[in-house]
């Protein structure tokens, strides 16, 4: 069985910048996904997550490439008693998890035909042949690309429970 990627495209009405803020920077990253990263934003740079309210850091969790307004990749974070507990799973489940393999997630931003459009590309990848992060990531990546698509043009995420 081949291992797992998820890839998810779409198109929205912004500028390759504006885009490259809403996935770097905290005040937006937060509205949409609840989600903030203490970096700098350099290759091979550590990276602390607050997912959901709880601070993820481990040495493994680095900036792979970081190209502004074009690309940009890093690891996963570490499975934590802290976030199974905040997201109600039970303890197989974090076992499951925190065994597997880093997986990594690059963003592909490039300039569409249409003026004021960019073409977003999510990569998850890296994952082994049946993984449970693989199955949930490709559950919660749609829902919180359509809440940044929301965010950059309407000015809010969508609701949280959407």
């Amino acid at each position: 069985m081949d291992a797992p990627t998820f890839v998810y495209t779409t198109y929205i009405r912004t500028t390759p910048q504006q885009l490259w803020q809403a996935l770097t920077e905290p005040a937006f990253t937060r509205r949409y996904w609840a989600t903030e990263f203490a970096t700098d934003w350099s290759a091979g740079s550590p990276m602390t997550w607050d997912n959901h309210g709880v601070q993820i850091s481990d040495p493994e969790q680095v900036v792979l490439e970081a190209d502004p307004y074009s690309r940009l990749s890093y690891t996963w974070h570490a499975m934590t008693p802290e976030l199974a507990k905040r997201f109600g799973w039970d303890e197989e489940l974090l076992t499951r998890l925190s065994g597997e393999a880093r997986s990594k997630v690059t963003f592909t931003i490039e300039e569409a035909d249409a003026a004021q459009v960019v073409k977003l590309t999510v990569v998850h990848d890296g994952f082994e042949s049946g993984s449970s992060l693989a199955e949930m990531v490709s559950h919660g990546w749609p829902s919180v690309v359509s809440s940044l698509k929301s965010l950059l043009e309407t000015g809010e995420p969508l609701p949280a429970d959407a």
